[in-house]
């Protein structure tokens, strides 16, 4: 079993700036247009960002039940052997290296990336040469590698420079998360008071119907889809259990955490995104391309919104920094455990961090850079994600019936209603998001079926899977 990488440095409120950093980074600033366009409604908008938000908290009840029953450096891949055993554990393992952890420091990075470029203006290809470079992935769509070049490159400067921090030093990263948690909390008071003291906008926007409101089954998948953004504005939370063999109290902290992290996040999501349309009315803010900054240009000036911009950038600034310094842990446990590259297992003798780990996410997420898009990367990790989180719901019944008498300082309120609302909920949710998919893809509305990548990438760990199993026992006889 993987053992912690450090001793326990991290106390409550730590462990809280991780969940609400790790949250709070790109989704709420990028999300909200593309959401108000698929929801055509700012009535139905205000109640996807509530509904993901209660779901989110629903998940993180139950995962801080498990997190307090096994605080130890890894989250969810230590849960998944407890529950389900080694070979379900590497595929959660394989599938947040190859797609959910990786894909997420990658679309962050984008976000943060595009929103520089709101007056960097990055370099970029014209759009004959952006589509003379196709990749083409069989049954699932294309890819163009070279779109967006100037915007691409900054998130991969991004993603080396915060590796490399967090390689050199897990108190340097450590700083780096508080400070930039301090960041996000001013710019989230900038936006929000800016935008309603401005008095540039009207309270009647939060009922104003869209001039093309959806109905029926078109109203559903747009609120399928806008369920997508929400929970990836949402996703993080979980991150502090990859660290849990590094938390103070963890029996306690953990589970504190994760209440009080989801549920600020819940109220600082829904004022947001009441303030947004509170100066822009849901079809302008269905057409905006960086609304967090259209909505401040008209509150308050042009100028204020190049001044958001570079705000939002440092914003998710400091999420790529919390996914880039936890999230490699749960490779590193699968190397410590010889269900992975052994390499990956390996502390650096000097800084004691998960180097290795770190480097081949950094190398990985660099190349979901290059290959996609913000929206294709970020509906595809939130996808895969909450498959997982379905299985660690369904989990928390395995142990109670398999480990009865195992202490458990938290309990989740609402058992076992709560875990079964989540699982049934996250179900129609994940089964709604392919029919949604693959409607897109046939209509010509997205060049790849997101959440078929995801599964693609996720079961390509299956031979990795015995190729690591056959050399462990080779190994050990």
């Amino acid at each position: 079993m993987a053992n912690p990488v450090t001793h326990r440095m991290l106390g409550f409120w730590s462990a809280s700036s991780i969940v609400v950093g790790s949250i709070i980074g790109s989704g709420v600033f990028m999300k909200p247009a593309v959401m108000a366009a698929q929801t055509a409604s700012p009535l139905w908008l205000a109640m996807v960002w509530i509904i993901a938000g209660l779901f989110s908290l629903f998940g993180g009840l139950i995962y801080a039940e498990v997190g307090a029953m096994f605080p130890q450096t890894g989250g969810l891949y230590i849960f998944f052997q407890k529950m389900f055993g080694d070979f379900f554990a590497f595929m959660y393992g394989w599938a947040a290296f190859a797609v959910i952890n990786t894909a997420s420091v990658s679309a962050i990075s984008f976000v943060c990336a595009q929103y520089a470029d709101f007056f960097l203006h990055l370099p970029h290809f014209s759009t004959t040469i952006e589509q003379s470079v196709v990749w083409n992935i069989p049954l699932l769509g294309k890819l163009y590698p070279l779109q967006n070049a100037g915007v691409k490159l900054l998130a991969i400067a991004l993603i080396l420079g915060l590796t490399w921090l967090n390689y050199r030093s897990a108190k340097a990263g450590g700083i780096v998360q508080v400070v930039s948690t301090l960041i996000k909390v001013g710019v989230i008071i900038l936006l929000v008071f800016g935008i309603f003291l401005s008095g540039n906008g009207s309270f009647h926007h939060f009922v104003e119907p869209s001039a093309n409101p959806k109905e029926g089954w078109q109203l559903i998948g747009g609120l399928v889809a806008a369920l997508t953004g929400a929970f990836m504005a949402y996703d993080g939370w979980v991150n502090v259990t990859f660290v849990g063999g590094e938390i103070k109290n963890p029996q306690k902290n953990i589970p504190r955490s994760l209440l009080i992290g989801l549920s600020v996040c819940i109220i600082v999501y829904l004022l947001v995104n009441q303030a947004y349309l509170y100066v822009l009315p849901v079809d302008k803010m269905a057409s905006s391309s960086l609304v967090a900054a259209d909505a401040i240009a008209v509150a308050l000036g042009d100028t204020s919104g190049a001044v958001i911009a570079a705000m939002i950038a440092i914003c998710a600034f400091g999420a790529i920094n919390g996914n880039t310094m936890t999230e490699a842990r749960v490779t590193y446990a699968m190397g410590k455990d010889r269900l992975f590259f052994a390499f990956t297992g390996k502390e650096h003798a000097k800084y004691g961090t998960p180097g290795n780990a770190l480097w081949l996410h950094c190398a990985w997420a660099s190349l979901l850079v290059v290959s996609g898009s913000f929206d294709m990367l970020a509906d595809m990790f939130t996808f895969i994600a909450w498959v997982a989180y379905i299985f660690g719901a369904a989990g928390i019944f395995v142990l109670r019936r398999r480990m009865p008498d195992h202490p458990r300082p938290y309990r989740v309120w609402g058992y076992p209603a709560v875990p079964l609302l989540f699982i049934a909920f996250a179900s129609f949710y994940v089964v709604s998001t392919v029919m949604n998919d693959i409607s897109k893809y046939n209509t010509g509305q997205s060049p790849v079926i997101n959440s078929l990548l995801g599964l693609a990438i996720t079961l390509l760990g299956v031979p990795f899977y015995l190729y690591f199993r056959r050399s462990d026992i080779k190994a050990r006889s």
